[in-house]
């Protein structure tokens, strides 16, 4: 059975805008389905094509998870994402995962702002990040918030 990723995860994925990635189905360059609703989705093979990290088994099934939607799922791919260093598209990630109350993106954000990885250094965000990680109950953002407020 073939499967398919939303146009959105694609091109973060592949690093290429969403109008390169319509350029591409409208020249019919890639394999692409467009669903009764409308939403266009982009066939996986294309990005196990395109990608812009080598991808092993389990990590295309880290990917389908995220792009339907399990924060964790997107939590995990955005660590897979810093791990091959391409740290402003692991911020896609953060930020969805983030956004569904996801503690530990929360505090992996919050990491973001204050080394400037992947988006511009802010220390503002950096500490409302990991001090919302740190309500939800993360570990690693409590220690943080610990040593902001030793003393």
């Amino acid at each position: 059975m073939k499967q398919f990723i939303s146009v959105k995860s694609y091109a973060n994925l592949c690093d290429l805008s969403e109008r390169t990635i319509r350029r591409y189905m409208a020249m019919k360059s890639i394999d692409f389905i467009t669903e009764s609703s409308s939403r266009t989705l982009i066939a996986f093979s294309e990005l196990t094509k395109n990608c812009v990290i080598p991808l092993l088994a389990e990590e295309c099934d880290l990917i389908l998870q995220a792009d339907t939607g399990s924060a964790e799922a997107q939590n995990d791919l955005s660590l897979l994402l810093l791990t091959h260093n391409k740290p402003t598209l692991a911020i896609y990630w953060l930020n969805l995962a983030a956004k569904q109350q996801q503690a530990d993106a929360m505090q992996l954000l919050g990491d973001c702002y204050a080394l400037g990885k992947g988006v511009e250094k802010d220390s503002n965000l950096a500490m409302m990040w990991i001090a919302k990680a740190a309500s939800l109950g993360s570990v690693l953002a409590n220690q943080q918030m610990d040593g902001v407020f030793a003393d």
